[in-house]
């Protein structure tokens, strides 16, 4: 075949897919994740407002990002309670570029890469098209609070067979649980810091909901194996069309320097990020902060209607949703037909099957709680009214 293997063998379309574009009418979605479609990011008069405060016009390459756009995302960190200096960030255009950039510092053609399961598909084939590998570690709920946590075990066999990159999302997607201070600390002991890196994407990290333990920053550890914190524009700002991203280098001073160095090499390669952006980046954090308590608000509202549309039911339940923008709805001993095609055919509404992350759960999908409020509930109702009907 003329084609790599980097990209998949079957472009088939999955059953969902095509039961989607054989519907004559359009469904109602709890699967979108864009704030701009949500009424939530930040207006077109703020955004071109920011864009028009900074020269735009003079191209002054710089391979890690401008000192002034890397200045703002420093302060970003510091309102969190995180010491990361310019020094120490690299720029991109998205989150998807910087896994790019961080699996070319970090592994072979052929290497392993640990990925958490359940978690959101992109990831495997961000792995598959720089020619890498994945090995999935278990992410499980607990049998008393249905809290998920990361199976440990799962990440030293992985290191065991000889991967040696960990990636860790912080707040899981869709699972919504953050690393808990007790399992980073775990995970580092895991970890050499001669062989042995940790990718934390942190694109949520803004949005917590329900509460409870978060391990901070990864990138803020001034000792230990190289951790690399990933964020950006789209989620903590609400503003996926601007196109932003940024990775911060923890651990091992002398380690961490010599990733920036490469990272900078890599970097140079690609010179992706715009002169505009850079120069409004200040700016956009702080129509980005009110953007991001919208989307807060939302969250919240959203999961209390949730809530009200499971009521007292014995047969559907959901997960906690300790932060991020989705959560994980359970129908107990499910039978019969894929949830997602049934809820699609018989209720006109459009969620996601607990398979599409890699979860095999019969009776388990996730819904998005970003989408408009009455909308958000309205559709809750007619999701649980088909559950109902059918038992």
């Amino acid at each position: 075949m003329i084609f790599s293997r980097r990209t998949p063998a079957d472009l088939a379309e999955n059953p969902l897919a095509r039961a989607l574009r054989e519907r004559s009418d359009p469904p109602d979605d709890l699967t979108f994740s864009n704030p701009t479609l949500a009424g939530l990011s930040p207006s077109d008069e703020e955004v071109r407002e920011a864009f028009a405060r900074g020269p735009s016009g003079i191209y002054r390459p710089a391979p890690t990002g401008s000192q002034s756009a890397r200045e703002a995302v420093s302060a970003y960190y510091a309102r969190r309670g995180a010491d990361i200096r310019p020094e120490r960030l690299v720029l991109a255009a998205s989150t998807s570029e910087a896994y790019g950039y961080l699996f070319k510092l970090l592994a072979n053609a052929g290497d392993t890469v640990l990925i958490p399961e359940p978690s959101y598909p992109l990831f495997e084939h961000l792995i598959r098209l720089e020619g890498l590998v994945e090995m999935a570690y278990p992410i499980r709920p607990s049998p008393l609070d249905r809290r998920w946590s990361i199976d440990l075990s799962g990440i030293e066999r992985g290191l065991d067979a000889g991967a040696r990159t960990v990636l860790s999302v912080h707040p899981n997607n869709p699972t919504g649980n953050f690393v808990k201070p007790r399992e980073r600390k775990a995970l580092m002991a895991l970890l050499d810091p001669a062989r042995h890196a940790l990718i934390s994407d942190e694109v949520f990290f803004d949005f917590p909901v329900e509460g409870g333990e978060r391990a901070g920053i990864a990138a803020a550890a001034p000792e230990g194996p190289l951790a690399f914190s990933l964020g950006g524009l789209s989620k903590a700002c609400g503003l996926p069309q601007v196109k932003l991203a940024w990775i911060a280098v923890g651990g091992d001073p002398a380690a961490a320097a010599a990733a920036l160095e490469r990272l900078e090499i890599v970097a140079d390669t690609y010179l992706s990020v715009s002169t505009p952006v850079q120069e409004a980046l200040p700016r956009l954090f702080e129509i980005g902060e009110t953007a991001a308590e919208r989307i807060r608000r939302r969250i919240i509202g959203n999961l209390a209607a949730l809530d009200r549309a499971i009521g007292a039911s014995a047969e559907v339940s959901r997960h906690p949703v300790e932060g991020g923008w989705s959560a994980v709805v359970q129908v107990a001993d499910w039978r019969g037909p894929d949830i997602a095609l049934f809820l699609l055919e018989t209720a006109g509404v459009l969620v996601q099957p607990a398979w599409f992350f890699n979860w095999a759960r019969e009776g388990a999908f996730v819904v998005s709680l970003l989408p408009e409020s009455a909308s958000f509930e309205e559709c809750c109702r007619r999701v649980f009214a088909a559950i109902t009907g059918r038992r």
